[in-house]
C-alpha cells in the first residue's frame, strides 16, 4: 500500500520561499510520474507541477520560473521548490503518484494522494 507524507508547508511572506517534500514508502516510482496539486479556500484541486520518469517537467503557468519540482529515486522523494511566493499561493499542497492514465495535470490521473501540507503567504 502506498504511503505519502508531504512536509515543508507553513506561513510565509509574499516573496519568501518554501521547499515542500514528498516521501513515498510502499512504492517505487522510479518508473513513475509524480505531481504536485494544491487546493485554496474554496477552490478545485488544481495542477502546480508534474515529473515523468525519464525527469521533464511540466507547470502550470501561474507558478512557471517560480516552482521546481525534482525528484530523488534513491530516496522515493519528491520535491517542490517555492521561490518568490504569492498570497494567491496560497492553498493545501498534495503531492500524487501512480499515474494511470490521462495528462499528468488531471487529479484523477493519479491513483495515490498525501494528506497534504498547508502553505500560507502574507502580503
Amino acid at each position: 500500500q502506498v504511503h505519502l507524507v508531504e512536509s515543508g508547508g507553513g506561513l510565509v511572506q509574499a516573496g519568501d520561499s518554501l521547499r515542500l517534500s514528498c516521501a513515498a514508502s510502499g512504492h517505487t516510482f522510479s518508473n513513475d510520474a509524480a505531481g504536485w496539486f494544491r487546493q485554496g479556500p474554496g477552490k478545485e484541486r488544481e495542477f502546480v507541477a508534474g515529473i515523468f520518469w525519464n525527469g521533464v517537467t511540466h507547470y502550470a503557468d501561474s507558478v512557471k520560473g517560480r516552482f521546481v519540482i525534482s525528484r530523488d529515486n534513491a530516496n522515493n522523494t519528491v520535491y517542490l521548490q517555492m521561490n518568490s511566493l504569492k498570497p494567491e499561493d496560497t492553498a493545501v499542497y498534495y503531492c500524487a503518484v501512480k499515474l494511470i492514465e490521462g495528462p499528468i495535470a488531471t487529479p484523477s490521473s493519479f491513483v495515490s494522494w498525501g494528506q497534504g501540507t498547508q502553505v500560507s503567504v502574507s502580503s
